[in-house]
């Protein structure tokens, strides 16, 4: 166990939880320079309960980044369909890309936060809606970034006559497809067909490694292999240099409710960086080959190198 290589980390961060350009610039450059695969984000409108932050908006600041970084891998963790129409998001998903020299990961959601679809006026739909609704989404973009000839489209929510990219994708089919999600009955069906990447959400290994032969098993139905499909993990990180750090930050991130080791439980990645390397580990031998490290505190620049520090070197 403890020889184990742990998955690539990157970054994820909260979009809607005060991002704007200057904390946007300074912490896509810090994942950058201290050596992380990767930096991802939210793509939301505002946040789930009020009051509402900044919010910077996902493409614009993925088009900056796209040319102020040269090396990390970044992308939506997700965006939806549900206040996006699925042919933008595919044509600015193929330019960003072509910017950023083939770096983007393009996550795609259904949508699921209410209160942003209220205050913006986009129809969220009922769930099993939603769902068509999002496959027909990824129709659209998978068969637009795919397809070399023009395409036509008849669905319930999208239609394309004579539809096609210019310029085609320097990357043949384009950027590659995440759909992250823990659903056995809707969401792994979908990324069965149309993904490239499975991103898991907040949960432990052991749970992580039953949907993973749940997906394997949905692959090969599909006539794909199980290798096909990177398999990913977003959670929830709390991290402290000592034990004492630790526990100071999980009272204050759970009001006093809960101590490190009822967190883990639930799946977050929570210690000191010995302990978050073990429990990456864990997740490895579950399957997880890149983890995105949800980091909450924006400003917190001097934090994130220091976790840099403790869980890179273990990468082999």
């Amino acid at each position: 166990k403890t020889t184990m290589p742990i998955p690539e980390i990157a970054i994820m961060i909260e979009g809607q939880n005060g991002l704007n350009w200057v904390r946007w610039q300074r912490l896509a450059l810090a994942v950058e320079r201290s050596g992380f695969t990767g930096l991802f984000r939210s793509d939301h409108y505002t946040n789930a309960n009020p009051p509402d932050q900044d919010s910077l908006e996902l493409w614009v600041s993925l088009t900056w980044l796209a040319s102020h970084t040269r090396r990390i891998v970044f992308g939506p963790l997700v965006s939806p369909v549900s206040f996006r129409h699925p042919t933008m998001t595919a044509r600015m998903a193929a330019a960003v890309d072509d910017l950023s020299n083939g770096r983007l990961i393009l996550g795609l959601g259904a949508g699921w936060q209410e209160r942003e679809h209220q205050n913006f006026g986009w129809d969220l739909l009922p769930l099993p809606e939603r769902f068509q609704r999002f496959e027909e989404g990824l129709q659209v973009i998978t068969r637009l970034l795919q397809s070399d000839k023009d395409i036509d489209f008849q669905g319930r929510y999208y239609q394309l006559h004579q539809a096609i990219l210019l310029p085609r994708p320097q990357r043949p089919g384009g950027p590659p497809i995440l759909i992250g999600g823990n659903g056995p009955t809707r969401t792994l069906p979908l990324i069965a067909r149309y993904a490239n990447e499975w991103n898991a959400v907040y949960i432990p290994a052991d749970e992580f490694n039953r949907l993973n032969q749940i997906l394997d098993n949905l692959l090969r139905a599909c006539g794909r292999t199980p290798g096909s499909v990177r398999r990913s993990l977003m959670t929830g990180c709390v991290f402290g240099r000592t034990p004492d750090e630790v526990d100071d930050r999980v009272a204050l991130r759970t009001k006093n409710q809960q101590i490190p080791q009822e967190l883990r439980q639930r799946g977050l990645i929570v210690g000191t960086g010995a302990e978050i390397v073990e429990q990456c580990r864990d997740y490895a031998a579950a399957g997880v080959e890149r983890i995105m490290l949800q980091w909450l505190d924006l400003d917190d620049i001097a934090g994130l190198e220091a976790l840099a520090d403790a869980l890179l070197p273990n990468l082999v």
